[in-house]
Formats: C-alpha cells, sequence, structure tokens
C-alpha cells in the first residue's frame, strides 16, 4: 500500500496558472512562488456577482481510530468537479508542531489530498512565519517599553502577552525572562503559546482587509497598568509594524487537489485551544470564484464547526448552505468502549454504544444551527455491511441521510455520491441561526455552549476566572462571543469521557480577553496553548535524500 507522500509525489501536478485558469483568474491576478503554487492579488478579489453555495464539512469527535475530515473535504470537492460543478476547497494551513508531533502531515490522505503535499505540511509561503513574528514584535516593543522607562505604567505583574513558535514545546510553556542584569530587560515571569493559538493568527484569519487586520492589531491587550486600565498593541504603537509583516501573508494561497480541483489554503488556526478555521478572506474570495465552496473546520462539531457558526459566520455574514458530519465505524466503536487493536471484528453492540456521538453531533448542526445536515461514512475495507446499515439506520431515524465515502481510495470518484446529496441539501431553504446571542453575559454564553451543544448541565468556575469574568465585563468586553479552549476528545473537558456522556459539569480556569479578534477565550480542564511532543514524535519519521526528496510526512 502506497503512502500519501508517495501518492502525492507521484502525482502530474497542473501549472498553478492552468489551476487558476479554472476560477478565471488571469495572469496579472496572481503572484506566483514557484511552479505549482501562487498567491492570490487582492484585486482579484474585489469582484462582484452571486456568492456560491458554502458546505462545511465538520466530524464526530475524534479518536486515534481516525475520521478523515479533510480527506473528505478534498475528495467531495473532487466529487463535486466530477458531476460537473464548479468547485472551490478552502482549507486552513497546517501547522508544523502536529506535523512534528502526531499527525506528520495534514493535508488529505490517499487519493484526495491538496498538494504539493511536502510545501504546504512545511514552510509553504511562510505565512506562518510572518505571523510568529509579527506576534514576537509585539512583544518585543513591549517589554523594550518597559525597558525604556514605561511611560504607559504597565504593570509587569499584569502582562497577558505571550510570545509564540510554531512549533510543539512543553519546555517553552512557562519561563522566566529578562534575567541577566539591568541590561538584559526587566526579569520577569513570561511564556510561549504555540503560533496557531496566538491572538494575531485568530485576527489574520478574521481580518476583512488590509485596512482591517491593522484595526484588529491595534486593539490587541497586551496587559494592565498598575491602575488596572488595559494596555493595547495601539498604545504601543505597534500596529502599524505588525501589519507591515503581515501584508504579503493575507493573501490566500492558491494550490490544487490531486485531481486538479482549485484549492485555497489559507491560515490555521487550532479549533480546540483557537477558533479553528480558515481565513475569511480565502472563504470569501472562494465563494466569488466557486458556484460550490467546500470548507472544514477543525476536530469535532462541537468545537470547530460551532466556533464556525458562532464566530467566523456571524463575524462574516457568511451562511452555509448545508453541513457535512464525518464519521467512521471504527472510530464510532472506539467511544462505544473498544480498544484500537479490537476494531476489526464487527461488534455491533460497540458500534450502537458509541452512535450517540455522532447522533448528538448531527442534531447540533441540524436543530441548534438549522443546517441541512448529511452523514459521511468514510467506510474502511474492515466495517460490515451489517456496521454500515445499523449507521444508515440511527440517521434515517434522526431525519439525516448518511452516504458511504471511500474518497481515501478512489479519490473523487468515491466522493460522487455525497456530492449529489450535497448538491441536493444545498437546494434546500434553510435559516442559520446561532448557539447564543452575543450580547448575553459571558457565564450565560457559556452556559449556552455547555447545555445546548456539549449536552452537560452547565459551568462551574475557579475564582480566577470569575474574578476576570467580572472584571472583563466591567470594562466592556462582555459583549463578544466565546471562543471556548477545552479537550478534542470528549463533549465534556474531560478526555476520558467518550460518547455522549450527560449529566457532566464542565471547568473554567481561566478567561482572557482577545479584543483585536473579538472573542473571549474560556480555558477548560486542562487544556494547554502550547502542545508537547509525543513520546514518539513524527519528526524521527521524517527525512531527506540526497536528491532532496521528503519522505515519511505519512
Amino acid at each position: 500500500m502506497k503512502s500519501d507522500i508517495e501518492i502525492a509525489q507521484e502525482c502530474n501536478l497542473l501549472p498553478i496558472r492552468e489551476v487558476a485558469a479554472k476560477l478565471s483568474l488571469a495572469e496579472d491576478d496572481i503572484e506566483y512562488y514557484g511552479k505549482y503554487k501562487a498567491k492570490i492579488a487582492p484585486s482579484a478579489l474585489e469582484r462582484k456577482g452571486r456568492d456560491g453555495k458554502l458546505i462545511l464539512v465538520t466530524a464526530i469527535t475524534p479518536t486515534p481510530a481516525g475520521e478523515g475530515k479533510t480527506t473528505t473535504t478534498v475528495g467531495l470537492a473532487d466529487g463535486l468537479s466530477r458531476i460537473g460543478k464548479k468547485v472551490v476547497v478552502a482549507l486552513r494551513e497546517p501547522s508544523l508542531g502536529p506535523v512534528f508531533g502526531i499527525k506528520g502531515g495534514a493535508a488529505g490522505g490517499g487519493y484526495a489530498q491538496v498538494v504539493p503535499m511536502e510545501d504546504i505540511n512545511l514552510h509553504f509561503t511562510g505565512d506562518f512565519h510572518a505571523i510568529g513574528a509579527a506576534n514576537n514584535l509585539l512583544a518585543a516593543m513591549l517589554d523594550n517599553h518597559i525597558f525604556q522607562g514605561n511611560a504607559l505604567g504597565i504593570d509587569p505583574a499584569r502582562i497577558t502577552w505571550k510570545r509564540c513558535v510554531d512549533m510543539n514545546d512543553r519546555q517553552l510553556r512557562y519561563v522566566e525572562d529578562g534575567l541577566g542584569g539591568p541590561k538584559s530587560g526587566v526579569p520577569r515571569k513570561d511564556g510561549f503559546d504555540i503560533t496557531v493559538a496566538s491572538e494575531v493568527m485568530a485576527i489574520f484569519c478574521l481580518a476583512t482587509s488590509l485596512s482591517d487586520l491593522k484595526e484588529r492589531l491595534s486593539r490587541i491587550v497586551v496587559g494592565y497598568t498598575y491602575e488596572g486600565k488595559p494596555v493595547t498593541a495601539g498604545d504601543l504603537k505597534a500596529a502599524g509594524a505588525m501589519t507591515a509583516l503581515l501584508k504579503d501573508a493575507l493573501k490566500p494561497n492558491l494550490v490544487q487537489t490531486l485531481e486538479g480541483t482549485p484549492a485555497l489554503v489559507h491560515g490555521g488556526p487550532f479549533a480546540n485551544i483557537a477558533h479553528g478555521c480558515n481565513s475569511v478572506i480565502a472563504t470569501k474570495a472562494a465563494l466569488k470564484l466557486g458556484d460550490y465552496v467546500v470548507t472544514e473546520a477543525g476536530f469535532g462539531a462541537d468545537l470547530g464547526a460551532e466556533k464556525f457558526l458562532d464566530i467566523k459566520c456571524r463575524f462574516a455574514g457568511l451562511k452555509p448552505s448545508a453541513a457535512v458530519v464525518v464519521a467512521t465505524v471504527r472510530a464510532l466503536k472506539m467511544h462505544g468502549g473498544l480498544e484500537k487493536s479490537e476494531l476489526k471484528t464487527e461488534d455491533l453492540n460497540a458500534l450502537e454504544r458509541g452512535l450517540p456521538n455522532l447522533l448528538r453531533h448531527v442534531s447540533n448542526m441540524k436543530n441548534v444551527y438549522g443546517l441541512p445536515t448529511v452523514v459521511a461514512v468514510n467506510r474502511f475495507p474492515t466495517d460490515t455491511d451489517a456496521e454500515i446499515a445499523l449507521v444508515m439506520q440511527k440517521c434515517k431515524e434522526l431525519g439525516v441521510n448518511a452516504v458511504l465515502s471511500t474518497v481515501w481510495a478512489e479519490g473523487g470518484k468515491g466522493g460522487e455520491e455525497l456530492a449529489r446529496e450535497v448538491v441536493r441539501l444545498c437546494d434546500e431553504k434553510s435559516e442559520l441561526t446561532f448557539c447564543y446571542d452575543e450580547a448575553l453575559p459571558i457565564k450565560e454564553k457559556i452556559h449556552a455552549l455547555a447545555t445546548k451543544i456539549y449536552g452537560g448541565d452547565g459551568a462551574d468556575y475557579t475564582e480566577e476566572a470569575e474574578e476576570e469574568i467580572a472584571r472583563l465585563e466591567k470594562l466592556g468586553f462582555g459583549n463578544t462571543p466565546v471562543c471556548m479552549a477545552k479537550t478534542q476528545y470528549s463533549f465534556s473537558d474531560d478526555p476520558s469521557k467518550l460518547g455522549a456522556p450527560e449529566h457532566f459539569r464542565i471547568t473554567v480556569r481561566q478567561v482572557k480577553i482577545s479584543a483585536g479578534a473579538g472573542f473571549v477565550v474560556a480555558l477548560t480542564g486542562s487544556i494547554m496553548t502550547m502542545p508537547g511532543l509525543p513520546k514518539l514524535p513524527a519528526a524521527e519519521k521524517i527525512d531527506v535524500d540526497e536528491n532532496g526528496k521528503i519522505v515519511g510526512l505519512f
């Protein structure tokens, strides 16, 4: 069996100008980054006309068995292209942290990938480096301001801004810096976030233009004065230079699938610790360029899809026409209590125990958000007909169709049936509704998420979180959406609670404002904004031969 990278490297890619031509983009509309990558010039994104239809791909709660959400997204787009639709994929850029940590690659899989796979998974067009540089420039200017006399009266003990790096590095979670004497800065406790959790990444993905980007950057709260007044990047006069670093990065990246379907891959916040969606600019560009746009949101529907709808769609005025919830029989059996080593054997009882996880996600998409929904069953060779029939039956009882997807093995051909069902759903009338009113108090919004989306009984708060919520609401930051930082492995904040747990409460231990992004972040359970590498990191298997050919990226 060929690996993902072997399949990608054997593909005959179209020159990027031919991919651009499929979207009616002229030579002057794109900026080349080699033969197979390009950025789309801002002038090409100012087109008028009717937007295409937006399709959101999400998934059940992830397990080590795998769900194949990105693979399904890409295969669905290729399937739509095969049945004659003008389609664009809109995806996030992979973070180096998971690439060298657990995943080893995040551009789809099998015969449903975006390419050039190695470039996309590694440095790509340099967007993440620019985002990290902008974040760290602000950190440097903040500490320099204090070192040079602290005219703003910033309290070093109340600095909230962290440096970032796009790598899983637990050693950097908590550091002390400014050591080494008076010329080396002001000693203080500090820390790093992974770049994809940085507020700069969130702002980058929510900005609608260069001017909007600069305005959002200026609103970043970096800390507080001794009197308790927020200090912003605008106060430090940092927003202009940060925007200069991000100017080129803000242009969407154009690549292609293995079958030559155009793909915009841009931005990449995590969905467990950030809002988990690609950039608004790329999504809106795709809607102008294609009749159908297939996008995905990170992790399960309780995280990525919830934030896509309650944050991104609310801010950007986007209205999806349909949702796809990806599931595998294997993963559902894990939610039913089986170990990974036991998944190859038919077990209808375990499958039935795990199915409530899928059904809760589907119900949320359909009944909370009002989206026409289909379940994509990503079929594995070990799945039996009886297991597939049980999934189909349970979905039908909920009033939702389930369609088999074989895109990993067959590419777009294996996604044609799903594509036809999605086209049918897109023609249904629907009205997007949100989980909560953003004007509600912070704790009421968190309660709505905990009960309506997660299926729990509510939320409890540490003393620190209670105090910070009161402070933020007093400062006028309460009327914003909430971005929940929560484990991706459970509806609850306890990763050991699989399936569809009930009668639980989540614990909010910290709350912080992302004023530039426009939301409050609530950290629950033991979630970390700087992951660590596993015992056997994927980096150990990645290598380059004497001809420069990369191996080991799946």
